[in-house]
Formats: structure tokens, sequence, C-alpha cells
């Protein structure tokens, strides 16, 4: 695709995800999680309606049989640009229910063919930092020796440095050796794309993204990086022999390392992020006896434009009319 995706797509991506992050925050702390999820996919799908593409689900809910909306390989919009799509209508299914911060309604578009399609590939090993460590990630060095080239480069003790981590038992090891490093953990329960965004974040605290987590979040995060700046690199990570061979059979190459332009291979991307819960990127939705306020953290690839969208949605307007949202 040769010609630019127009800059008017942003505030129509912003409704999207706008639409899910309602439905999921009238979730929040009430301890189920499928129920939050099922309300952000019905909202957004809803929204994509009126959205002004002509979009593909690459990175969606999951099969057809296995997801009845949002589903890979979807045709959704109501005709435009041809593009990709990437969308986790709720990052933090968990932190939903519980009502902990940082649940996200997340969504980004790129050109028709240039998003990294991981068919049976459900995990990778990731790596994610801002532009200025860009060249020094590695996932073949040890962990102690990117941190130590990591803190010459900026100057400051590698004690100074923080990596964000999934708390799974997988990672035990790998956190160990960070630690023993003289680098400090911050882990997190779910959501390892607000993860890599506050890897590549300045002044966010954490310097680098670490861990095996979804690949269809790695895809995502990359289409975020584009327009952010900075780095995420990755390789396939089968759970076992019979995943490796459908790796394998599906023409992927599980020992191959996939770096940004890999994941997504074009830098006319979009990102929308719209906060459910409270986080450390956009704050949640607030809900008002006649109006509910969310923002968005707007991402713009080809001119590198951040923006924070907040957003006023009364409930004689388009909030009403949102499946989902209780009304």
């Amino acid at each position: 695709m040769s010609e630019t995706l127009p800059a008017s797509l942003a505030l129509d991506l912003t409704r999207v995800t706008e639409a899910g992050a309602i439905a999921a925050a009238r979730w929040l702390g009430r301890g189920d999680k499928l129920a939050a999820d099922r309300a952000a996919v019905d909202a957004m799908r809803d929204a994509l309606e009126a959205c002004p593409i002509s979009g593909k689900v690459v990175i969606g809910e999951g099969e057809k049989d296995e997801a009845p909306m949002l589903y890979i390989g979807e045709e959704v919009g109501c005709g435009g640009p041809e593009v990709d799509i990437a969308v986790d209508p709720l990052e933090g299914t968990t932190l939903t229910a519980k009502g902990q911060p940082n649940a996200l309604a997340t969504f980004a578009i790129s050109p028709r063919g240039t998003m990294f399609n991981p068919g049976p590939a459900v995990y990778m090993e990731k790596l994610a930092g801002a532009y200025d460590i860009a060249d020094l990630l590695s996932l073949d060095k040890p962990i102690a020796e990117v941190l130590s080239a990591i803190a010459e480069r900026r100057g400051m003790p590698v004690s100074e440095l923080c990596v964000i981590v999934l708390d799974r038992d997988r990672h035990q090891e790998q956190i160990g050796q960070i630690r023993a490093a003289g680098a400090r953990v911050r882990l997190i329960s779910d959501g390892d794309v607000a993860g890599s965004l506050l890897a590549v974040r300045p002044g966010s605290g954490i310097d680098l993204l670490w861990g095996v987590g979804g690949t269809p979040e790695g895809v995502l995060s990359a289409a975020a990086i584009r327009s952010v700046g900075g780095r995420i690199i990755g390789r396939l990570w089968p759970r076992n022999d019979e995943e490796r061979a459908a790796i394998l059979a599906a023409g992927l190459d599980p020992e191959r390392l996939l770096d940004t332009h890999d994941l997504v291979s074009s830098s006319d991307t979009f990102f929308a992020a719209t906060g459910v819960s409270n986080g450390d990127l956009v704050p949640g939705v607030v809900f008002a006896p006649t109006y509910a306020e969310t923002s968005t953290w707007l991402l713009r690839g080809i001119c590198q434009s951040q923006r924070i969208v907040s957003t006023t949605l009364h409930l004689e307007g388009r909030l009403k009319r949102i499946p989902g949202s209780g009304y």
C-alpha cells in the first residue's frame, strides 16, 4: 500500500477502544473476567461497524470456532483503506475482575499484509527497551551482560535499573539472574503490552521488559513501538513438541529472532489504548450519573506522534448504545 493511512482514522480508532473500555469498566471488581472480556469484545465489534476501514483481523480473539467476534480472519469496518488489525479488547481480564490497575482496551492497524501472523505460536520470549538502548537488546546474551551494557550507556549503576516481568513460575530463574546482577524487578500479574510500553516510555521508571508472554501481545506492542520509538525483539516459544511441530508446519521458524519490523513491517501504524482501570499509561473510565469520561493514549507511527485524548460521553448519546455498558 503506497499511500499513507489518513490521519482522520485516529479518532475513529479512539472511538473503538473507548467503547470497549466503557463496557469492560462496568465489570471492574465484579470477579467475572469472562463477562468483562465479552462486554469489551461486543462493544468494540459494534463500534467497528462504523469505522471507515476495510479491516482484516490478524491478531484477535482466536480462531472462528472459538470466537464468535473479532476472530482471526474476520473482516470488519464499513469500507476504506485495507488494513491489518491487532486487537486485544481487554488486556488485563484478571486485573479487571479484581478491580486492579492497568487494564486497557487496545487496538492497532497497519496497511494490509504488514502484521506478523503468529499462527499456532501462542507464546514468545520478548525483550523491549527505549530507542537509546535499542542496539543493546539481545536474547542470546546473558541478561546480566545486557543490563551492564545498558547501565554503562546511561551512565548509572545497574542497581538503578528496573526490569518489568510477568509474575510466572517459568520466569523464576531469570528473575534470580536479574536480581543477582543488581537490578530491580517489578512483577506484574498481567498486561505485558502495557509493560512493553512502559519500557520504551521515557520517565516511566522501567528500563526493560523481559519475559515469555503472548505472541499476539508482542505484535500489538510492536505496532505501538513503531510510533513511540524503541525496540522489541522476540523469539517464538513452543510449549511442547506438538506445538513446535505445528509452528514448523505453518512455515514459521521458532529459532528466528523477530525484530520490531518483523512483527509490524510498516511504520504507517495507528495504536490506541483506552484505560479501563487507572494505570501507569492512562487513567481509567470515570462514571458519573449522566456521563462517562475516558482517557486514550493515541499513537501514529508515520509522524511519531503521541496524544492523550480525553472524552466525555453522555448517557443520552453514544454511551447508551454500547452493548454491555449497563444501559
